[in-house]
């Protein structure tokens, strides 16, 4: 038997990703008013955009229960040597306290490790499929976590919005509140640090912000993997995969979509790139 992966919705992998790697996602909810949804699951990223701008009411999300976590890990626990269950940063969810909580209510005794991806969408995405990989190969629990948590200090991701104010209206905006003052006519830029977001400077025009997305791939020393994600401009984010792709030959580019729970955060426009390497 091998090893298990299992993520939240939150990593934003691809479906074919995840089928490949055999990846257990476990997917948030989002709630528009009293109608609640599967992240992906009961709701598409296109149903999800074309309401987020329609429906007077503003979503809001919920992370899974412990019961969704137990049943997932029990069902995965009768035929695996462990899991490993990776997960949206602690400090912009709740989900990893709930996998925690979860695996407690497990009863056959297979070894659970819940990390904490410090990270979201594609930074938290590509540890996973590391270790899906290395599950893949027959690596055992140990070595996998141990992986793992290096690889997590490896990731890194810059993001730019069309608007903050999804992030604040969802509560998840962080330290980049100090740019709430100064957002006329402005394109906040946001990094991950410690868990969380906080500024990376400001961009007046879109142009300036997918500039500012190459730089920061361009500099960010050796580059093992990269991911380009977007809420709604696709071809936007293919032509920037293709721009980056040029700078860093040989590097492995996934292009992917911000899910809906994301979605509800950043809302549209938002454009990301993650990265896996070297930190300069």
């Amino acid at each position: 038997m091998k090893v298990k992966v299992v993520t939240d919705s939150t990593a934003d992998l691809p479906p074919e990703i995840v089928k490949e790697l055999g990846i257990t996602v476990v997917p948030l909810y989002v709630l528009f008013g009293h109608d609640k949804f599967r992240d992906r699951i009961d709701i598409s990223e296109d149903e999800f955009y074309g309401r987020l701008l329609k429906d007077p009411v503003h979503p809001t999300t919920t992370q899974p229960t412990p019961k969704d976590f137990t049943k997932c890990y029990q069902k995965l626990s009768n035929k695996a040597a462990g899991i490993v269950s990776i997960h949206i940063s602690e400090k912009l969810s709740g989900t990893c306290n709930s996998a925690i909580q979860g695996a407690k209510y497990v009863k056959n005794g297979c070894p659970i490790e819940v990390i904490d991806s410090r990270t979201v969408s594609l930074a938290l995405g590509l540890a996973v499929k590391a270790a899906a990989i290395m599950a893949k190969e027959g690596k055992d629990l140990k070595h996998i976590v141990e992986e793992v948590n290096k690889i997590i200090n490896e990731m890194d991701i810059m993001v730019i919005f069309d608007s903050l104010k999804y992030l604040a209206k969802g509560g998840r905006i962080g330290k980049a509140k100090a740019l709430m003052g100064s957002l006329l006519n402005v394109k906040p830029v946001l990094k991950m640090k410690d868990g969380e977001f906080e500024p990376s400077g400001r961009v007046r025009k879109r142009a300036a912000g997918v500039a500012k997305l190459i730089d920061y791939a361009k500099g960010a020393g050796e580059v093992k993997e990269l991911a380009v994600i977007h809420s709604t401009t696709l071809e936007e984010a293919q032509a920037l995969a293709m721009k980056i792709k040029t700078l860093l030959p040989g590097v492995e580019i996934t292009v992917a979509r911000l899910g809906p729970v994301l979605g509800v955060h950043g809302g549209p426009g938002v454009l990301a790139v993650a990265l896996r390497g070297k930190l300069a």
